[in-house]
């Protein structure tokens, strides 16, 4: 009961105009209440009300009562009322809130995470890095001539291909690691405490989640991959280094005719023109 007073008193609080035009309001409906109970002559109540034997009867009190009773509850029902729409708008503000933070961390076309979220948990990542703590490992994926598919079936069919892709994808990685979509065909996986045998079984069931033939509508297409990785912090520490050490190892893998799976290594040569390309 004091929680349901304490609530109401501070729905009055928060809604004071409002509050003050419901009071008047049932204020002047008792008044008129009141007068129409003990006298339809108006006049002769107030003649009345000087004369000190005259006394409210039963029947008029019990319907002052029910009257009052009735503005009060009136009064209370809107009050709470108003107080629980409030509640609702919050919460829908709040879902509202949620969902555009999640637009702003998801990919709308394959409900993976996007760039953003892969740069903050890679960044996450390197600073919780200690020495001879646990290792993790960046994929950057690229698919193999998916600009010729777009070409020679529409867009339409290569959004098809890219969701097809992130699902593949999406049930070969461990459960915790994070799969996002950069942009375009290119993805990114980036798995936690990992040693180098680990990651190039998992790059491995990447590439062979994409060997059979993907169909959208009444066409299908085979379509493969090309993977750098990056070991982390071995060959890379920062996420700007991380992304751009793994595009090196992902376009000396596009240099192969097939699907292939290239380890970044600091001595190693890389193609010239990709330098500096996709850092973030």
């Amino acid at each position: 009961m004091s929680f349901r007073l304490k609530t109401l008193v501070q729905t009055i609080a928060n809604h004071p105009w409002s509050s003050l035009q419901d009071g008047l309001l049932l204020t002047m409906v008792m008044v008129v209440s009141i007068l129409l109970a003990l006298e339809y002559n108006l006049f002769r109540f107030v003649a009345e009300l000087s004369d000190s034997q005259r006394r409210i009867s039963l029947a008029e009190a019990i319907l002052l009562t029910i009257v009052l009773a009735l503005c009060i509850l009136a009064f209370v029902t809107r009050r709470l009322h108003e107080e629980r729409r409030n509640i609702a708008g919050q919460a829908a503000a709040k879902r509202q809130l949620r969902q555009f933070r999640l637009q702003a961390s998801q990919d709308f076309l394959t409900e993976l995470a996007n760039r953003r979220s892969m740069v903050d948990a890679l960044t996450t990542a390197t600073a919780s890095l200690s020495p001879g703590g646990p290792k993790h490992a960046f994929f950057l994926i690229d698919l193999n001539d998916f600009k010729r598919l777009n070409d020679l079936h529409g867009h339409a069919f290569g959004d098809r291909v890219l969701q097809v892709v992130a699902q593949r994808l999406r049930k070969v990685t461990r459960a915790g690691d994070l799969l996002a979509r950069l942009g375009g065909d290119e993805f990114a996986l980036l798995s936690y405490d990992i040693d180098r045998d680990t990651a190039g079984a998992l790059a491995g069931r990447l590439i062979e989640s994409l060997e059979s033939e993907i169909a959208a509508g009444n066409r299908s297409y085979k379509i493969g991959a090309s993977i750098g990785v990056v070991l982390i912090p071995d060959d890379g520490a920062k996420a700007e280094e991380i992304i751009h050490h793994a595009d090196l190892a992902m376009y000396r893998a596009k240099c192969e005719d097939r699907s292939s799976v290239v380890f970044f290594e600091a001595a190693a040569t890389y193609p010239q023109q990709t330098v500096g390309m996709r850092t973030p």
